[in-house]
């Protein structure tokens, strides 16, 4: 006769071959996610079960905390808390821990979790769709973005997934629920013309070794600002990369790749290690690209963004993604003959169907090409050779006929004192800062705008209106 199964939380017993019996509990996890055990042995099975409850008692009953109708929100923190949290990095951490308790708990967290339905589920992603921004409400609007309701279903899918294996739940509400549809990010490429102009600007910044090994070797922005000097041998030419720089929050950090295939070697072109090698002359510290503020750390990935953007900006170039780089190099690989499986390997790919995924108006292209070679070769036909699609542009203005023959790198004016400064915060966001000196202390005051002349105007209207009141402050003053 079959033994009767257990409930979740009570623990197993089973007659071991010496004849003992014994009983087992977890009593917590460790950071790898394994779960921590402690049992109890016994000659019978009865002495067995009490001891087994006797330890239950001692370690705090985890039964009486996991029950099919505690509330949601206690579940998906205990699941997040123990299953998925010791193993995922810290950056990963931060996402799941913004849909965790900024979205998902105030909104679902309080239903119990045998009692969640589909139907919970679907008007809270609506909700999340329609009025779920929490922040800069202003620059982007009152709903999510379809990713991050994509990005909450997802959690709490994994999460219901793991109470149906505890046995806490017989199905998973979340599987069936109706979605936004998943859209991959608009890729764009630059030009010839816009990368000659785009490097031209970026010697004058101080970034031309850096941007022109980006286009060389279509890196991650965070590998590239994580390269050291000992990685690069000057003699072969390999590059080794074993690390990359992340923001996380206010601070940066150093990780190893999420991915095996992400660490990696690549062979970098003769001038190119020519030109390093003579900036490695000029640099001090172990890092390749070294942090202009602080010694002896690698650069701020938001810092070499906000670079980046005034750059393309200043190179009347269109506004791309730091990633577009790497589409950018990607793209030119593939039309100068390079195969498939090497550029996988290059840029770190897990295997070759992602990156023909990735690039497959490229690669469609060039199959056509192949057929026709074939047919013109082996047919004798006159086929025409048909011509890979031009890259998608953005709707902004181009400069492509005005600044196609002459391209003059952008002197940055010298703003005077009293002016304030302006620093582009993102794509969308520009901050504007005034900062003077009031009784031999500082008061900064700020403003923001989406665009720079409007936060210019904006800056302008502060600063007259701040010295007015420091003038009155100072009058007051005299006449006291």
């Amino acid at each position: 006769m079959a033994n009767k199964k257990r409930k979740n939380g009570e623990g197993t017993v089973r007659l071991r071959k010496d004849g003992r019996w014994e009983g087992r509990i977890v009593v917590g996890y460790a950071d790898n996610g394994n779960p921590r055990t402690k049992s109890v042995l016994a000659k019978t099975k009865t002495e067995c079960l009490e001891k087994l409850e006797a330890l239950k008692e001692q370690c705090g009953r985890t039964s009486d905390k996991l029950k099919p109708d505690m509330p949601f929100g206690d579940w998906i923190d205990f699941w997040y808390q123990n299953f998925s949290k010791p193993k995922i990095r810290l950056t990963t951490q931060l996402s799941y821990e913004g849909r965790i308790y900024t979205h998902i708990i105030p909104e679902i967290g309080k239903i119990p979790l045998n009692k969640l339905t589909q139907n919970d589920l679907q008007q809270f992603y609506a909700r999340l769709k329609k009025g779920g921004r929490k922040r800069f409400v202003e620059q982007y609007g009152e709903g999510l973005s379809d990713r991050m309701v994509r990005s909450c279903h997802t959690t709490c899918r994994t999460a219901l997934e793991k109470a149906v294996v505890e046995g806490l739940i017989t199905n998973n509400p979340a599987i069936g629920c109706r979605l936004p549809p998943k859209k991959a990010k608009e890729m764009q490429v630059l030009t010839q013309a816009e990368i000659l102009r785009f490097l031209t600007r970026a010697k004058e910044e101080g970034y031309y070794e850096m941007f022109l090994l980006e286009l060389t070797t279509g890196m991650r922005r965070g590998e590239i600002i994580g390269l050291k000097w000992r990685d690069l041998n000057l003699q072969t030419g390999e590059l080794r990369i074993t690390r990359q720089v992340v923001k996380t929050g206010s601070s940066k950090e150093i990780f190893v790749p999420k991915t095996k295939s992400s660490v990696r070697t690549i062979l970098l072109p003769p001038d190119m290690v020519e030109l390093l090698a003579e900036l490695k002359k000029q640099t001090k510290g172990e890092w390749m690209f070294p942090s202009p503020v602080k010694e002896g750390e690698p650069r701020n990935p938001t810092a070499v963004y906000h670079r980046f953007q005034l750059i393309l900006e200043r190179s009347h170039c269109k506004k791309i993604r730091f990633h577009d780089l790497r589409h950018t190099f990607a793209t030119m690989a593939l039309e100068n003959g390079m195969d498939i499986k090497t550029l996988s390997a290059m840029i770190g790919h897990i295997s070759s169907e992602t990156t023909l995924n990735i690039y497959s108006h490229i690669t469609d292209t060039m199959q056509q090409q192949a057929a026709v070679r074939i047919d013109r070769e082996i047919g004798g036909t006159n086929a025409e050779m048909p011509e890979p699609p031009p890259p998608k542009v953005s709707a902004e203005p181009s400069h492509e006929n005005a600044t196609e023959t002459v391209f003059e790198p952008y002197k940055p004016k010298i703003r005077k004192s009293g002016t304030g400064c302006v620093t582009m915060i993102n794509d969308h966001l520009y901050e504007g800062r005034f900062t003077p000196r009031v009784n031999g202390k500082r008061i900064s005051k700020n403003v923001y705008a989406k665009t720079r002349e409007e936060c210019e105007e904006k800056l302008a209207e502060l600063i007259k209106t701040m010295k007015a009141e420091i003038a009155e402050m100072k009058k007051q003053a005299k006449n006291a």
